[in-house]
């Protein structure tokens, strides 16, 4: 098994999955961050890949992208930090979350390589559908890296299926229609949908947008195998200075994981 699956197969509650910009506000406060989180309780970590058109995120992650770019983030120094974090923690998964032009400009077979020996074990493309990521696919299959979809409440049957086709690791519901960070999710609305998916695959639902608290966690925790939570931890970064910013997101995934 992968890191990935361990992690699933070893929990007897509902995953924890902390979302960052990487290198926001800049590399070493990124990199504190980084490596405070699986101690804090982090299960999983989804590691933003700095891009400067984040359509798919509300203003508090565009701004992280921001910052880390001005700063002087790029791929590179995303690997780095992947690679600098599997030299204290080699068991807590790392995916790498983001958008296919810096993946594009990077190289797509050369990305897979240099992200799989970094140890990155999966990576999200939340522009890219499976009808277009064949290249990334066949690329990342052969470095031992997931693909893991995004599935929305708008996903039906038959496009469910296209969508399971190539997935691996875990699928991603986006718990609402908009951007990260702006709204909260309909629990009783989910649910149904949620229950029907899972009648089709085995791998496990993890529920992101819109999970901000505690309690959001652990509404959304009853429904299903993991939660997300992003643009609330980026805002914790942002209020806080370069000596603090660690502290108190360390502070914070303790309480979201305490709350699953």
């Amino acid at each position: 098994m992968n890191r990935i699956e361990k992690t699933f197969a070893a929990l007897k509650r509902p995953a924890l999955v902390s979302f960052i910009t990487a290198g926001d506000p800049d590399r070493e406060t990124s990199q504190a961050v980084l490596d405070a989180l699986p101690e804090a309780g982090a299960d999983i970590i989804e590691l933003g890949m700095p891009f400067s058109d984040p359509m798919a995120d509300g203003p508090v992650i565009q701004a992280a992208s921001g910052r880390a770019l001005q700063a002087g983030a790029d791929m590179k120094q995303t690997l780095s930090m992947v690679q600098q974090f599997r030299e204290k923690n080699d068991d807590t998964p790392i995916v790498l979350m983001g958008y296919f032009n810096p993946v594009l400009a990077y190289g797509v077979q050369q990305f897979a390589k240099d992200a799989s020996a970094a140890g990155v074990d999966g990576m999200i493309i939340v522009d890219l559908p499976p009808e277009e990521d064949e290249e990334l696919q066949t690329a990342a299959k052969a470095n031992g890296l997931d693909i893991i979809r995004l599935i929305t409440p708008t996903t039906d049957e038959s496009r469910l299926k296209t969508l399971l086709n190539g997935a691996s690791g875990f699928l991603y519901y986006v718990s609402i229609t908009g951007v990260t960070g702006t709204a909260s999710a309909n629990m009783d609305k989910l649910k149904p949908h949620i229950v029907e998916i899972k009648k089709h695959t085995k791998l496990p639902i993890v529920i992101g947008f819109g999970i901000k608290t505690p309690d959001d966690a652990a509404a959304m925790g009853q429904i299903g195998d993991a939660v997300v939570v992003g643009s609330s931890i980026v805002q914790t970064i942002e209020n806080n200075d370069k000596n603090t910013a660690a502290g108190a997101v360390s502070e914070q995934v303790k309480a979201l994981s305490e709350a699953l």
